[in-house]
């Protein structure tokens, strides 16, 4: 069989091409799946898609016109996924349920140091060889408040560093994790952990639930001075009233490594490009924010158990057998 892999960056296409065992064949593309790249997969059974990819109902139907019956998604999140329809086309969809939550905490902490201590305005300046000190001053974290929005394993990884800095913890979640509360978390309510905390990190799902979680009621109710960091999905954060806020001045700093409306310009080169998106272009002009290209997960260790978990939902499916990382059937 040949698996047919959409959304391949380069440095994870020798780990794709290797990993699938014979008889299994995979061809990695660069292309990210939408209506447009569908037809592409035809005559494939099974392909395997990005987080960006586009699996809505016009993308899914072409794609089991052409033949495909399995999608094996190469991230946690499934937000991109209409599930409903798959399951209607009889279609299989497994994600992966589990890779190294270290990944992505220490890079929402790469963000938060970066934005506190303003790392790249002090590397912009010294590349001119400008060594001034004005406009650099940071704060010590040591002390500090931070809130965590979402304590599963992403979040109690986060947790566990901010331990480290000495700093005082809140946490807000639908469950709360035992380890945290060991660690001296104490659990509020959303309202009071964003004023009180100098540092907001979010680590939850997208969900209808969750979106626009961080709307401007709650960038009203934090304080003018704090860091927020994103570093998992853009959908939690209502990008336009964080503009607004920013446009009167507020917030120490601001981390973005996932953007709302991604799709289509996250893990492209659009350097060329004159960008539509009015949101995202007036973002990255505030000296105190941020913004990377969705590389929170992006590590030997977290690709690699990515690449693993994806082999091993392509051969459950060859095999039928079912594992926890099946969406679709959902019984």
């Amino acid at each position: 069989m040949e698996i047919l892999a959409f959304g391949v960056q380069a440095d994870e296409k020798p780990l794709i091409e290797r990993a699938f065992p014979a008889p299994h064949q995979v061809r990695c593309l660069d292309v990210f799946l939408n209506e447009d790249t569908a037809p592409i997969a035809a005559g494939h059974e099974v392909i395997s898609t990005s987080v960006n990819a586009d699996l809505g109902a016009p993308v899914l139907g072409a794609l089991a016109a052409g033949g495909t019956r399995m999608i094996a998604q190469r991230s946690t999140g499934f937000n991109n996924i209409d599930l409903d329809v798959a399951e209607r086309l009889g279609m299989t969809v497994a994600r992966v349920s589990y890779y190294s939550p270290y990944s992505v905490a220490e890079f929402a902490w790469t963000l938060a140091m970066a934005v506190n201590r303003r790392v790249v305005r002090a590397s912009t300046r010294t590349r001119d060889f400008d060594f001034r000190l004005d406009g650099l001053m940071g704060r010590d974290l040591h002390g500090r408040t931070v809130g965590v929005l979402g304590t599963g394993r992403i979040g109690e990884a986060f947790t566990r560093i901010a331990h480290g800095f000495g700093m005082k913890l809140l946490g807000w979640d639908i469950a709360e994790n035992p380890v945290c509360r060991e660690l001296g978390m104490a659990y509020v309510p959303k309202d009071q952990l964003l004023a009180e905390s100098d540092l907001v990190s979010l680590h939850l799902p997208l969900m209808p639930e969750t979106r626009h979680l961080i709307d401007a009621a709650a960038l009203k109710a934090m304080k003018d001075d704090a860091i927020l960091v994103n570093s998992s999905r853009g959908g939690l954060i209502d990008s336009a009233a964080l503009v607004a806020e920013l446009r009167e001045g507020r917030f120490t700093g601001v981390g973005l490594d996932v953007y709302e409306a991604e799709a289509g310009l996250f893990f492209l080169d659009k350097s060329l490009e004159a960008i539509s998106d009015d949101t995202l272009a007036r973002l990255v002009t505030f000296p105190n924010v941020l913004v990377t290209s969705h590389q929170a997960y992006y590590t030997e260790d977290a690709v690699g158990q990515i690449v693993e978990a994806t082999v091993r939902n392509v051969l459950d499916y060859s095999a039928g057998r079912r594992s926890e990382n099946v969406l679709v059937p959902r019984s």
